[in-house]
Order: structure tokens, then C-alpha cells, then sequence
């Protein structure tokens, strides 16, 4: 007896409303929204709701998802759920998705489980491919800069990685602006489609702009998708009455916790959450337009615990444009 078959139909207006750009000056279009996979597709969450997250996203043109060998929890446990959904939901969308995963932090015990050497980054690529039930990734990020290992070695396995049919494209996550440069110089030398910085960038994370990776990115032809671009949550108005019982703080305390929320930081949540109100946004959209509003950043990267959070990060779209009052007055409070 055969297993019923699991279907979707996805919305076929998905594409009618979305903004797509350039990485760089690469041909890959981002989706101005993308989803992240980093903290609601792991064992604490149930399939069900993961599900009705992907449909949604992909129903209103959100194309690309992103995921790292690490993200769950457990390590691993993010790429094996979005593996299922893929198998059996998007088997006949496979060419309409850009999926991206990363290597970088720690996978597995002993030296060769974290890090740049060529032996952990090809590893861990043929590992998240096995979990993810796909021939090759759209783009694989070194997730964070090592030190330890020549700069040479990692963009050599980067290059491997496109060389083999495993990844379409490379990015970098996590560097500063001289280092991606360097970087940058020698995957030209190679022939590698380095086309992507992944950093973590909003109103009130402004370190892109200190330490030369948003210039460098603009003045290299690369592009820039920003994670964390609602500080987890903290520039939504989930917080401005303090802590609610279902928030990440009170649920999931491992990158977030209750001692983030200080007197001065809720004081800027609360201007900043004034003015989006004058502007006709909530918090969340304000931030969001905010980060797209020069045309630097490609993409960003939001992760979602409900569908309707979805929805609300693409009404952003709707109004990018600031005064230069408006985005004075946003620095102000940010600096404060």
C-alpha cells in the first residue's frame, strides 16, 4: 500500500510583492526578507509549526533560507527539520529556493570540530548536505574569522567547496573589513563567486560601520545580509511592558536573557518605538526599513516563531524611505 503523498501548493501571487536584490554585483537576487533557521527550527520546536513557518514565508516570496551546521538546538537538529520540510514539501521548488549554511563554530569534539582548516569546513559541508537531503548548497559561509589557521587555507577549502559542485556561492560571516578584504583578494585569484557578507547589523548594533565591513562590502561589490536585525526580539514592542511569559527571554534564555533589558536600554525602545509609531510602523518595521533604507544591504535576516511575525517583517517593505531628521534622531537615541 502506498504512503499517501504530502503536498503544498504554494501562493501563486508569492512573487507579486516582494523585493528582490542583488548580492553585490553578483546575478543571485535576495528576497529583502529572508528567514533564519537559528533559533526556531531545532527539537524545542514542534514539526507543525515549523511548517506553517516555511509555508508562509515561501507564500509571500521569502526565497532564501539560511542555516548553519551549529544552529538547533541540538547542533545539527536545524539543518535535519529544514531537510524534512524540503523532502517533503518543496521536492518540485527546489530551483525557486536559495538555501545557505555555514561553518565555522563547534560541531563536533577533538581539533578538527571548529574553526577555518580545510579538514573541518569540507567535513562539516558534507555533513550539513547529508542532513539537508541536498546535492549542493546555493551558498556556504565560513562562519566566523580563525586566526589560528592561514587566511589562505580557508578560502582554498571555500573555493573547493565551489569547485566540487557542493555550493553555487560562498560568503563570509562575521568578518571585519580588512579581513574580508584580504579575503576578498584571494578569492578573486581563485575564480570564486564571493559574493556575500553575513554580520550582524541594526539600529542599535552599529559595529559594520565601525570596523569597515559595510564600506568595504559596498566598495568591493559585495553584498550584506544582517542577522539579528531586531536585536532578537528587543527592537519589536514584545518588551516594551516588560518581559511576557512566551518572549525568548522568559522561553529560550541562551543568547537572550532577562539582565539584556536594562533601565537605559528599554528608555531607547521606547523613543524609538515613539517614533516608528509617527511614522506609521511598529517598532519591527521601522527597524527593519531602517537597515534597507540606503540600498547597502541586500537582505535581512529574520527568524520568526509565528507566522504572523512573518507578515509583519514584510510590511516593512512598504516604507524604506526616511527624513534625514528621522534617521538623525534614530542615531541619537542608538548613541545614547
Amino acid at each position: 500500500m502506498f504512503e499517501p503523498t504530502a503536498t503544498y501548493t504554494p501562493n501563486p501571487h508569492r512573487y507579486d510583492s516582494m523585493a528582490y536584490n542583488h548580492a553585490g554585483v553578483s546575478g543571485l537576487k535576495l528576497p529583502a526578507v529572508s528567514l533564519g533557521f537559528w533559533h526556531n527550527f531545532g527539537d524545542i520546536t514542534p514539526f507543525e509549526q515549523m511548517k506553517q513557518l516555511v509555508f508562509t514565508a515561501f507564500d509571500n516570496g521569502i526565497t532564501h533560507f539560511d542555516l548553519a551546521n551549529n544552529y538547533g538546538p541540538e547542533p545539527g537538529q536545524a539543518e535535519k527539520n529544514c531537510g524534512l520540510l524540503l523532502a517533503k514539501y518543496f521536492k518540485h521548488h527546489r530551483d525557486e529556493l536559495v538555501i545557505s549554511t555555514k561553518a565555522g563554530y563547534e560541531m563536533w569534539a577533538g581539533p578538527y570540530g571548529d574553526l577555518g582548516s580545510r579538514k573541518y569546513l569540507l567535513a562539516s559541508l558534507d555533513q550539513s548536505l547529508e542532513r539537508l537531503g541536498l546535492d549542493y548548497v546555493d551558498i556556504f559561509y565560513h562562519h566566523h574569522p580563525d586566526p589560528e589557521t592561514p587566511l589562505e587555507e580557508t578560502m582554498g577549502a571555500l573555493a573547493q567547496a565551489v569547485n566540487s559542485g557542493k555550493a553555487l556561492y560562498v560568503g563570509l560571516s562575521n568578518y571585519d573589513g580588512p579581513t574580508m578584504e584580504k579575503a576578498a583578494a584571494i578569492l578573486a585569484e581563485l575564480h570564486v563567486p564571493f559574493i556575500i557578507n553575513q554580520n550582524k547589523y541594526n539600529i542599535l548594533d552599529r559595529t559594520v560601520e565601525r570596523n569597515g565591513l559595510k564600506d568595504t562590502a559596498v566598495k568591493l561589490g559585495k553584498g550584506l545580509i544582517t542577522f539579528c536585525p531586531l536585536e532578537q526580539g528587543l527592537l519589536t514592542n514584545r518588551y516594551l511592558n516588560g518581559i511576557p511569559a512566551d518572549s525568548r527571554i522568559a522561553r529560550d534564555p541562551r543568547f537572550l536573557n532577562d539582565s539584556a533589558l536594562t533601565e537605559k536600554l528599554h528608555g531607547q525602545i521606547v523613543d524609538l518605538n515613539n517614533l516608528a509609531a509617527e511614522r506609521g510602523q511598529t517598532l519591527a518595521e521601522m527597524s527593519l526599513a531602517w537597515l534597507l533604507h540606503d540600498g547597502k544591504v541586500t537582505s535581512v535576516l529574520a527568524g520568526a516563531s509565528k507566522p504572523q511575525q512573518i507578515i509583519d517583517n514584510i510590511g516593512a517593505l512598504k516604507n524604506t524611505h526616511f527624513t534625514d531628521e528621522e534617521l538623525k534622531l534614530i542615531d541619537e537615541i542608538a548613541a545614547r
